[in-house]
């Protein structure tokens, strides 16, 4: 597992709970900020974006982990996550968290800043299906 320390996680969260303020959920009321630090320290923020077309929504999560990887990442450490409640990222998001690594960290907290889970990819996607599944 990454190394990240109290400070980090804390600024982390921090950043996602800023940056929850600009998701755009007019339907579910349910705003959701992501911070993704990436192993060369680099961060990328996502809010999750919802549309009439219900399955055209995209969550907070996977915003930060694509627009890091249109920059060129693929290494990432820590994903945060801040929601009203302390809400878990959902399995479509676990699956792409995956894709890039079982160890990354996920912090999942409140709007207060309350850390909530502690966790790694691994743990929250047990089994997850890997790119080395696709090797003959």
């Amino acid at each position: 597992m990454s190394v990240i320390s109290d400070l980090e996680t804390r600024d982390l969260i921090q950043l996602a709970a800023e940056t929850r303020l600009k998701a755009y959920a007019p339907y579910s009321k349910y705003l959701v900020g992501a911070a993704l630090r990436t192993r060369s320290g680099r961060i990328f923020t996502g809010v999750n974006i919802e549309s009439a077309a219900y399955p055209t929504t995209i969550c907070a999560e996977r915003v930060a982990i694509f627009k890091a990887v249109s920059e060129g990442e693929r290494e990432f450490e820590a994903l945060a996550v801040v929601t009203s409640n302390g809400g878990f990222p959902c399995g479509g998001c676990r699956q792409v968290m995956a894709e890039f690594g079982l160890e990354m960290i996920v912090l999942v907290a409140d709007a207060n800043g309350r850390l909530v889970e502690r966790s790694t990819v691994r743990d929250l996607l047990p089994g997850a299906f890997t790119p080395e599944h696709l090797q003959p």
